[in-house]
């Protein structure tokens, strides 16, 4: 029987324990074991944790609909989770819609995204009849309008710009003027594509979209867009005389990754974000629309946790390098964003004071670096486990064969037991895919 101790606190997930041995457990379930059962590198993802943050966004905002954004992080268990939590869900791809409805996910509580979407894309969407297809641009009005059966009506919603920067990386802003995703209000490509739409008996349009950025951990930007876009509900009804009842306003709220950092609360950004909603309805005459979030890194960023075996230690220069069984293949987020993440040492205890130290990859690239300049036992040698926390969302999702190197399992922990959800890529995986001879 493990028994727990102490709890480990933010940035780790909310079943974090030291053991009475000094190791550390996850659900009940010691990362020793779990390395030695499952092998490292390994995803590991709290099942607890990830249902509280559902629990949390649904009392912060109960009458608001929240759709877990998908691209974080989804699979069967994931899908799942969400519908048994009464969760929507925001889906952008064919891939991914098809991963929700392989367990039944219901149709009406999938959002469609996508700047880009496929015909095939919008075909499959329509034929499960998924609620709402965000439309991001004038060309896919009548593409989708066409796919509609005569008899039937889709639900649809207008991506807008609002012209926010916000994000914590200009990789990840996405409602400016100048990038890919979402139509202009300040151009007039919005209420363009927002006559098309009515003009189409076929599609019902239901509201306004926009979707800030990732990783934002302040309500202002929210607020702005949230007033922004009511005067544009105020502005369609005054051009068009149609009231649309749903405003939403995306995901991208930010988590703490290192400790002493805080995220955004689901109770702090319902508070700013109704207010705003409220007032700004208020003075333009409107009623309040109804509300959805797509939370997707706020709900499942902590839960995970990633596992590496220490293969050697060596000095270089100015730092001292721990080189680990994984890198840029399972988490990219430090090359592409200069993501940085709290690391602590598992399965042993160690009596030796801090050292700095810089965690690299294993892969052919200089920029192979998980965490620089990390306080860890100085006595840390070749064989030592160790873990990395918040690194459930945008890690199995983005994770690559770079080096031929196959992607790690992902282990599910609750309540004193570990299962596999998605099983460790292998060599053999590898070369199924390839029929060059």
């Amino acid at each position: 029987m493990t028994v727990l101790i102490e709890t480990t606190g933010a940035p780790w997930s909310a079943t974090m324990r030291t053991t009475a041995t000094g190791d550390v457990a996850i659900g009940g379930v010691p990362l020793a074991e779990i390395a030695r059962r499952f092998g490292t590198p390994t995803y590991v993802i709290d099942e607890t944790d990830v249902r509280l943050r559902c629990r949390a966004y649904k009392s912060a905002l109960p009458e608001a609909e929240i759709a877990y954004a998908a691209k974080a992080f989804l699979s069967r268990a994931m899908a799942s989770w969400m519908r048994a939590e009464g969760m929507s869900l925001d889906v952008c791809s064919g891939g991914e819609l098809a991963m929700a409805r392989s367990v039944g996910f219901p149709t009406q509580r999938i959002i469609m995204h996508g700047n880009a979407k496929t015909p095939a894309e919008l075909q499959k969407a329509v034929e499960e009849g998924v609620g709402r297809i965000v439309v991001d641009n004038i060309g896919e009005i009548n593409r989708l309008a066409a796919l509609v059966p005569i008899d039937r009506r889709q639900k649809v919603l207008v991506r807008v710009t609002p012209d926010i920067e916000a994000g914590a990386h200009p990789k990840i802003r996405t409602a400016g003027e100048d990038q890919k995703f979402g139509l202009s209000i300040m151009s007039g490509a919005a209420g363009e594509a927002v006559s098309r739409v009515l003009r189409q008996p076929r599609l019902q349009l239901v509201g306004l979209h926009c979707h800030l950025g990732s990783q934002i951990d302040s309500v202002e930007p929210y607020e702005l867009a949230a007033r922004a876009l009511v005067s544009e509900l105020a502005r369609i009804r005054d051009t068009h005389h149609v009231v649309l009842p749903e405003l939403d306003l995306g995901g991208g709220h930010g988590i703490a990754y290192l400790p002493g950092k805080e995220g955004l609360s689901p109770e702090r950004f319902a508070d700013a974000v109704l207010t705003a909603i409220t007032e700004r309805a208020a003075g333009l005459g409107l009623p309040v629309p109804r509300l959805i979030v797509e939370p997707g890194r706020a709900i499942v960023g902590t839960a995970g946790t990633t596992l590496y075996r220490v293969v050697a230690v060596k000095q270089g220069g100015s730092r001292t390098f721990v080189a680990v069984d994984g890198g840029m293949s399972d988490n990219p987020r430090p090359a592409l964003y200069g993501a940085r993440y709290a690391v602590r040492l598992a399965g042993r205890v160690s009596r030796e004071g801090p050292r700095s130290f810089t965690i690299v990859g294993h892969h052919c690239e200089t920029g192979d670096m998980i965490a620089e300049d990390v306080q860890l036992p100085a006595d840390l040698r070749p064989g030592d486990l160790v873990a990395l926390a918040a690194t459930g969302a945008y890690h199995h999702s983005m994770a690559s064969t770079y080096n031929l190197m196959g992607r790690p399992p992902v282990v599910a922990v609750h309540n004193n037991r570990a299962r596999l959800l998605v099983r460790r890529e292998v060599d053999e995986d590898l070369m199924r895919r390839d029929v060059g001879l």
